[in-house]
């Protein structure tokens, strides 16, 4: 989902390779992780690794939002020594017992040069289904990811 573009100063921004659960890093979309049980089914997959595209949409997320910024992902084929590296855990995305998808993630950003790495901090983010498909399921998801996406860019938008 597009965000506002904010203007800043001329940074490279590397995102580092996601982490990602093991639980959610299956081909199937997980609907569901309560009582110590997953609800998985074969008929819902992603069309690519989830990680992969994790990493491609909040890269393309943040090149829009910060149009200053040269955004690249560490596993993306460019590279260049970025001012600002960028590092991601997801920790969980996928719905709670109400059906709102829940984003839980740390977020760690390392500046280069003078500034020490600041602390890494820990975001939980919710977005609620328009519905019980599968379509209202990624959605929100989306929604999250960009809520994300915003969070992040508040955090660097201050960056030398």
């Amino acid at each position: 989902l597009p965000g506002s573009p904010v203007r800043t100063d001329p940074h490279s921004i590397e995102l580092r390779r996601i982490g990602l659960a093991g639980y959610l890093d299956r081909p199937e979309i997980v609907r569901a992780a309560a009582n110590y049980r997953l609800l998985v089914t074969g008929r819902d997959t992603w069309a690519e690794p989830l990680g992969r595209m994790l990493e491609r949409v909040l890269t393309e997320n943040l090149q829009q939002r910060l149009p200053d910024a040269a955004v690249f992902a560490e596993a993306g084929a460019i590279s260049a020594p970025p001012d600002i590296i960028l590092e991601l855990d997801i920790q969980r995305l996928d719905p709670d017992a109400t059906g709102a998808v829940v984003l839980l993630a740390q977020i760690g950003i390392r500046h280069d040069g003078a500034r020490p790495p600041a602390s890494p901090r820990t975001l939980r983010l919710t977005a609620t289904p328009a519905g019980p498909t599968t379509a209202d399921l990624a959605g929100a998801m989306s929604t999250a990811l960009a809520q994300l996406s915003d969070t992040l860019v508040h955090s660097l938008a201050g960056a030398p």
